[in-house]
């Protein structure tokens, strides 16, 4: 069980190292303004893709038949936390530029895809 955590914090990681540090050179390179943070975004998904997976694999352990209702309730606390927190930097405008849209899209599948793997994985394989 922490081995296959350790290993998703690694491609979690590498996925974050991957994907943010090119998007934010496009970012400042097209001197695109985004009203939001874009390291934050980044970071919300990296921290909550960890416990989201850290959730169903201790759910799993205990009640196997169970874990896949923990990911889908997991999954609908993380984006109600992501409202809550960027509720003041990227909901405050009533039209989010285009740019800002894909800032905010890009994170959000990219992590997502990979929690969806991973989550899959664990549960074929109990």
């Amino acid at each position: 069980m922490i081995k296959r955590i350790l290993y998703f914090l690694t491609a979690i990681i590498l996925l974050f190292t991957v994907s943010y540090f090119p998007h934010d050179y496009i970012v400042n390179s097209k001197e695109i303004h985004l009203s939001f943070s874009l390291i934050s975004i980044y970071l919300f998904h990296v921290v909550a893709a960890i416990i989201v997976y850290s959730i169903v694999e201790f759910v799993a352990e205990k009640l196997p038949n169970q874990a896949g209702y923990a990911y889908l309730a997991s999954i609908f606390l993380k984006i109600g936390l992501f409202v809550l927190i960027f509720q003041a930097s990227v909901f405050v405008n009533e039209q989010l530029s285009k740019p800002e849209r894909i800032s905010l899209v890009i994170p959000l599948f990219l992590f997502l895809i990979v929690e969806a793997i991973a989550v899959s994985k664990l549960l074929n394989n109990k």
